[in-house]
Order: structure tokens, then sequence, then C-alpha cells
């Protein structure tokens, strides 16, 4: 009688219970521009104001149709120049992870993003900085590089004041059932990423 073979081969692993498993899904680069951009607008719109109220400062003492159209095209040279900052994630090799087919492997542990079975990325829950439930779709928007991370002087400052926010975009025609929405839902509250 041949007894099994107890040596060191082992079966691989499938998921842990509980695994949610998406279909395969590509970022569209026009839909992330308009989310990022939406974004940035909305929290940085007054960044806009002053240039055009420093450049209209001396029109108030001097009136002078120059300072007006200078505080003008200052102004839509700094939201043309704060955009392309946010179009360019798109256009820059560093950012075409972001736009590749993938499928997502998501459990209480990290999420695994994959682009075969052979190649992938784990992503764990603490790179998270918040999520978002739309009528259509999970934003999980990532945190931004800590001090550490961004070079010192006024480079850093730069940085930070200027970050591109970065999202993943999880659809909900993705999973595989409403349940595993649900059970996004519930894990995404349990992280304290939604309320």
């Amino acid at each position: 009688m041949q007894q099994p073979n107890r040596g060191g081969f082992r079966a691989q692993q499938g998921p842990a219970p509980g695994t949610i498993r998406t279909k395969k899904y590509q970022l569209d680069k026009d839909m992330f521009t308009k989310v990022a951009l939406g974004k940035v607008w909305r929290r940085e719109w007054w960044y806009a104001m002053i240039p055009f109220v420093l450049l209209m400062l001396p029109a108030v003492f001097s009136f002078s149709w120059w300072w007006v159209v200078a505080a003008v095209i200052v102004t839509i040279l700094f939201i043309a120049l704060r955009s392309a900052q946010i179009v360019g994630v798109t256009r820059v090799e560093q950012g075409n992870v972001l736009f590749e087919k993938m499928n997502y492997d998501i459990d209480s542990r990290q999420i695994i993003m994959k682009r075969n079975e052979r190649e992938g990325m784990t992503m764990t829950w603490d790179m998270i900085e918040k999520a978002e439930r739309s009528e259509d779709a999970f934003l999980l928007w990532l945190q931004p590089p800590t001090a550490a991370q961004l070079p010192g002087g006024w480079k850093g400052w730069i940085a930070r004041t200027f970050q591109a926010p970065v999202f993943i975009h999880l659809p909900y025609r993705i999973f595989v059932g409403a349940n595993d929405v649900k059970l996004m839902e519930s894990l995404l509250r349990r992280k304290n990423l939604i309320a």
C-alpha cells in the first residue's frame, strides 16, 4: 500500500473565507481625471483666489485695467497648471498601474490587485485614507505620502500643498453579486473608512 506524499509539496491555498473576488476592471483615464479634478477644486478653490486678490490690490489704490487683466490671466494660468498636474497623473509612467486591467481580492487584511494569477500588488488597509460610496461605485482614497517620504524644504512644501489625489474605483458591476457589495460595505464600516 502506497503512503500519501507528506513531503514539501502543498497545494496552492485558495482565498481566505470572506474574501471578495471581483471581475476584471480597468479604470478609465477620463473618469479618473473628472473625479480627481472635482475633488481638488472642491477643496482648493480658494488657492485660485490668492493670485487674483494679490494682483487686484494695486488696482484698489490706483485703478488700472492692466492690474485687472494681469489678475485674470495669472489666475487662469494657475488653474490651468493645477489642472494639468492632475491630468498628468494619467500620462506619467508611475501612474500606469492605476489604469491597468485588474481584478481584486479583498479581505479583512488586505486588497490584492492582480493583473493575472502570477502578477499583482498587495495593499494593506492602512494605506487607505477614506472611502466613499456613490450610487454606482466605491471610491477608496489612498493616504498621501508622509513627511518622511517627501523632499525637504520648499520642494516638500510644494509637494504637500499641491498633491494629486489617488484613488481606487470599484464599480458595483465588477462584484459577483449584491451580497459582495454588502460585504464590501460592511468591511469598510468595520475599518472605519465610511460612516
